[in-house]
Parts: structure tokens; C-alpha cells; sequence
């Protein structure tokens, strides 16, 4: 004969009284005493006060004045924010994009204008930069109108280019007492360029291989001669040395010429 023990639950209490079926676990809990919570302590908090809503909104940068159409964003208020990142003011110190890279286009008129007029005065101020960007530019163009009337040739053009500039480098150095770096050397041969760019322009129209082509051909040779040359003098104070200065530039200069006639 089994006899069966009462099995004591240690989650539950069985001194509850049981349900309809029985069971004991679902019935509803007795309440607490009357003064049971009376004696618990909270630890008080500030942190909703410090870091409230208002919190963020009173100490938030302002952002920058001005409409994002209009191009007058204040940048300068702060300069390490996302819209100096974006924006086209960029920070507030930072130098132009074009001036870090060494384009001035100013510089690039003046002394282009110098060139398109050859009996102009040269100003003693022409080479004190060493700006290649005009020359590059030329030198681009040049091939570009090859190109257009049927002959690719730039490869001699670079060969031709950096050859006629250290030997033209060299020779200036040895006449003059100041001497001159290779930069302004070819600032100056690639500025000078521009008369036979404007030949080779001709060329995709007309052909050179006649009587007005060898005009043009002669006198572009000597108007890209003549404007070197007297910046070479002028600023190198080589005045009574110009025909010695003007005959490798006029061989220079005829090697471009002869690459556009042929």
C-alpha cells in the first residue's frame, strides 16, 4: 500500500488556498501589510535635470547664418562644422584652391598681353614667378590643333620642348651675371608660344605648305623671338646682348614651326 507524502514547493507557498481545479499557482497573491514600503530608501538622481531636452538645446552650436542658395553661409562662426567641410567658403584661415596649386590667372592675362604685344614695355616684375600653368596650357593647345588638322605629334613636342629649355637654360647662365632658374626659363619660352599657337589654329582651316602659309610661318617664328628675347634682356639686364640671346630662341621657336608646316 503506496502512502502518498505532500510535496512542499520552494517557489510557492502551499499554505494558499487551491482553486476549483485544484491548483494553488494562479490563485491571486495576498497584499502586502498596511506601512510595508515605509521604510524603503531611494537614491535621488539629478541626471534627468542635467540632461534634459532643454540641456541639448541651450548648449547646441548655433548654425551657420545665410541661405545655402544664396552662397552667404557664415562660415567663420564654426569653422570645423560639417558645412565648412561642404560648403564652397571652406575655413576660415585655408588660402584659395587655385593659389595652393599656383594658378593665378591674373598672372596669366598680364603676361600673355606682354606677349600679344611685343613693342610694349616689359615690366622688370615678368619673371618673378615661375608660373607654368600658362605654358602647360599652350603647349596643350599646340598639339590639340595638330591633332585637329591630321598630325599627332606630341610626343616631339615635349622632346623638342624640354631640350630648346635646358639649353636655353644653360646659355642664359653662361651670358649673364645674374643667372636665371629653369622654372621662369620656361615660363617664359612657353609664354612666348603663344604667336605659334595661334599658327597652328590657322592650320586646321588652311594649308600651310603655300606661299601665305610661309608668310605666317616666318612671322610667327619671329614675333614668339622678338617677345622672348626682350624679356630675357630686360630682366636679366642683358640689353646690349639681345641678338646673341635671340638666335637659339629663334632656332627654338623654328622647330615648332616646322612641326606645323610639316
Amino acid at each position: 500500500m503506496a502512502f502518498h507524502q505532500p510535496v512542499h514547493s520552494v517557489l510557492f507557498d502551499n499554505s494558499a488556498p487551491l482553486d476549483t481545479t485544484g491548483n494553488a499557482y494562479y490563485s491571486t497573491p495576498p497584499a502586502p501589510p498596511a506601512g510595508a514600503n515605509d521604510n524603503l530608501q531611494f537614491y535621488s538622481s539629478s541626471y534627468d535635470e542635467q540632461y534634459s531636452s532643454s540641456y541639448y538645446n541651450t548648449n547646441a552650436p548655433p548654425p551657420p547664418a545665410g541661405d545655402i542658395q544664396s552662397g552667404h553661409y557664415d562660415y567663420s562662426r564654426n569653422s570645423h562644422s560639417i558645412w565648412s567641410a561642404l560648403g564652397t567658403g571652406g575655413f576660415a584661415d585655408e588660402p584659395p584652391l587655385l593659389e595652393e596649386l599656383g594658378i593665378n590667372f591674373e598672372h596669366i592675362k598680364t603676361k600673355s598681353m606682354t606677349v600679344l604685344n611685343p613693342f610694349g614695355r616689359v615690366p622688370d616684375t615678368i619673371m618673378d614667378d615661375a608660373d607654368l600653368a600658362g605654358p602647360l596650357l599652350f603647349l596643350l593647345l599646340f598639339g590639340m590643333f595638330l591633332l585637329f588638322s591630321g598630325k599627332a605629334h606630341f610626343g616631339y613636342i615635349y622632346g623638342v620642348g624640354v631640350l630648346g629649355v635646358v639649353s636655353i637654360y644653360l646659355i642664359l647662365n653662361l651670358m649673364s651675371e645674374s643667372g636665371v632658374d629653369w622654372t621662369r626659363t620656361a615660363s617664359v619660352l612657353g609664354y612666348c608660344l603663344l604667336p605659334m599657337v595661334m599658327l597652328s589654329g590657322f592650320s586646321v582651316v588652311i594649308t600651310l605648305g603655300t606661299v601665305v602659309g610661309a608668310v605666317l610661318s616666318v612671322l610667327s617664328i619671329l614675333w614668339c623671338t622678338y617677345s622672348s628675347s626682350g624679356m630675357f634682356t630686360s630682366v636679366l639686364h642683358m640689353s646690349e646682348q639681345r641678338y646673341l640671346v635671340a638666335y637659339p630662341v629663334g632656332l627654338f621657336y623654328a622647330s615648332f614651326a616646322l612641326m606645323t608646316v610639316f
